[in-house]
């Protein structure tokens, strides 16, 4: 159905229509994307993940990550998910993972497809449990995480939206 890959410079344009399709539809924020959806320059945002891939040239404000795109069958994008190996004092109501689907390609059961990969690459990454956050009124979200397991952990408030954390054991 769909394979998690590193993002490389030769998905450019298609990373650029990714981002461009999110935001037509009036979505300026991209989910597990590592500040895609922030930078002007696709080879400034790949230096950027490609460096936070390693404890040695991680940035020093953020944590060892992983981000992926999600593509099908014909090698289109259809998301992008993140892993975080830890969690710093920023990062604790927001996760080990976030990710976002395509706007055209929603609700076909790719965000439950990627979230399972990636707690694959979590296990073998060491962690024993993973840590989601989710906005309250986000059902198809919660759903996603709910079908890989997730149980409620806490509530918090962000921004002055509800959200909630679950917790994912591995």
């Amino acid at each position: 159905m769909i394979r998690l890959i590193r993002p490389t410079l030769e998905h450019r344009e298609k990373a650029l229509a990714y981002r461009q399709e999110h935001f037509d539809n009036g979505e300026l924020i991209i989910n597990g994307s590592e500040l895609l959806d922030k930078t002007e320059s696709y080879e400034e945002w790949l230096a950027s993940i490609k460096a936070n891939e390693s404890p040695e040239t991680v940035s020093p404000t953020w944590v060892v990550t992983d981000t992926f795109f999600a593509c099908d069958e014909k090698n289109e994008i259809v998301g992008i998910i993140d892993l975080r190996h830890t969690l710093n004092d920023f990062l604790k109501d927001f996760g080990n993972s976030g990710y976002s689907v395509r706007p055209s390609e929603r609700q076909k059961g790719y965000a439950t497809e990627m979230l399972r990969q990636v707690l694959l690459v979590a296990k073998e990454a060491g962690l024993s449990e993973v840590h989601l956050s989710v906005e309250r009124d986000n059902a198809p979200s919660v759903k996603t995480i709910a079908k890989n397991g997730g149980v409620y952990e806490r509530s918090f408030e962000f921004e002055g939206e509800q959200a909630d954390i679950y917790r994912i054991e591995l």
